[in-house]
């Protein structure tokens, strides 16, 4: 298993096993915290081998620098069948998240685990608003 993609956007939709995206950042301004971030997604491609073909577990958490959870995980799985002829399959897979909360300015992490284990994580930095130059 190798994750092929994995990254925050603004939007991620998944059509003619095609992943798009749309937008994609590590970093969101806001002028005053506690703030809400109204809509964000996760896209995420994961290229399967023949040996690995069955149901397998996703598990998605967001921390702060100290390692507390923003909220729950998410949770889901993927169910690999390899396409006839072929020796690898994709899962292409998109999280839309809804106001996500935010009560101070720092960095986050955006994990990523498939079976128990980590196999990714990317880096969400929370800044002030910068002051306009001059």
């Amino acid at each position: 298993m190798r994750v092929e993609a994995f990254m925050l956007c603004d939007a991620a939709t998944v059509q003619g096993g095609k992943l798009n995206v749309l937008g994609a950042f590590d970093t969101i301004y806001f002028p005053t915290v506690p703030a809400v971030y109204p809509a964000c997604s996760i896209a995420l491609r994961i290229r399967w081998q023949r040996i690995e073909e069955g149901d397998h577990s996703l598990r998605i958490t967001i921390v702060d620098a100290d390692g507390k959870p923003l909220g729950p995980p998410v949770q889901g799985s993927a169910r690999v069948r390899m396409p006839a002829g072929s020796s690898t399959a994709v899962s292409n897979l998109t999280l839309q998240m809804q106001r996500l909360p935010f009560k101070d300015y720092g960095e986050f992490s955006i994990d990523l685990a498939i079976d128990g284990r980590q196999e990714g994580s990317l880096p969400l930095i929370v800044k002030p608003v910068p002051p306009p130059s001059s």
